[in-house]
């Protein structure tokens, strides 16, 4: 996975969002307003946070991008393709252009670190030659080499994210989608996490992160994509989790 491991060469369509929400609402059927009027793109190789209170639409936010939940306004466009206009069996090869981590791991209780990642690609048929290569070296990559005969009940809080981020890492996506990442996690262990998504983003993949950490939106002074009643409020470079007057 050569992307992976050094920087990539800047593409002909380097330019173009990968990320891009035009006029973009949501309203479910008992009339509730979970998105309205967002207009957001993120290009190749931004790292964004996108923040709010409970209840802002961060959530609806990051459904909308792994097409998990369909816009009912507007255009939703990931990785060059037209999600309302996506034929449901092509969603697959959507989310492999999407590396996915959550909160609370996810893993596989019965599965070793390793198989936890090789699983990810086992069930897309990839070859044993592939899982064999990619595997290790996605394991050196988030710092797991000595733990991948580790099931995730023997591993730290970080570790199992880790073994997460590296699953998600499997398929190469362009975007990695960071919900809540380190909110199980204590302060110096998030600021860990934190350093692999950095690493990962300067390696040239666009990350997302949805968070409610004030210190680490704060310390970092990336972009930040601010959501208030289903409204993006607020989409400010070197910003602050809270505005700054």
């Amino acid at each position: 996975m050569p992307s992976l491991l050094r920087k990539p060469a800047r593409p002909p369509d380097a330019d173009a969002p990968v990320i891009s929400m035009v006029d973009v609402g949501v309203t479910y059927p008992n009339g509730k307003v979970a998105l309205s009027d967002v207009n957001v793109a993120l290009a190749a190789g931004d790292f964004a946070f996108l923040v709010g209170p409970s209840g802002a639409g961060k959530s609806t936010f990051i459904r909308l991008l792994i097409r998990e939940q369909r816009a009912t306004a507007g255009t939703v466009t990931v990785a060059g393709r037209d999600l309302g206009r996506m034929r449901r069996g092509a969603v697959p090869g959507l989310r492999r252009r999407i590396g996915t981590v959550f909160q609370d791991f996810r893993l596989l209780p019965a599965k070793t670190v390793a198989e936890n990642v090789a699983f990810a690609l086992e069930v897309t048929g990839a070859p044993r030659a592939t899982i064999r290569e990619r595997v290790p070296r996605l394991l050196s990559l988030v710092g797991l080499d000595r733990h991948s005969g580790h099931l995730p009940s023997q591993l730290s809080g970080g570790e199992q994210q880790r073994t997460a981020i590296a699953r998600a890492l499997v398929h190469d996506p362009a975007i990695l989608i960071a919900d809540e990442p380190t909110g199980n996690l204590d302060p110096v262990t998030s600021w860990e996490i934190i350093q692999l998504l950095i690493g990962i983003n300067d390696l040239g993949t666009t990350v997302l992160m949805a968070t409610h950490n004030q210190e680490i939106v704060n310390a970092m002074r990336r972009r930040v994509l601010a959501l208030e009643g289903g409204r993006l409020v607020r989409d400010e470079d070197a910003a602050a989790y809270e505005r700054e007057y």
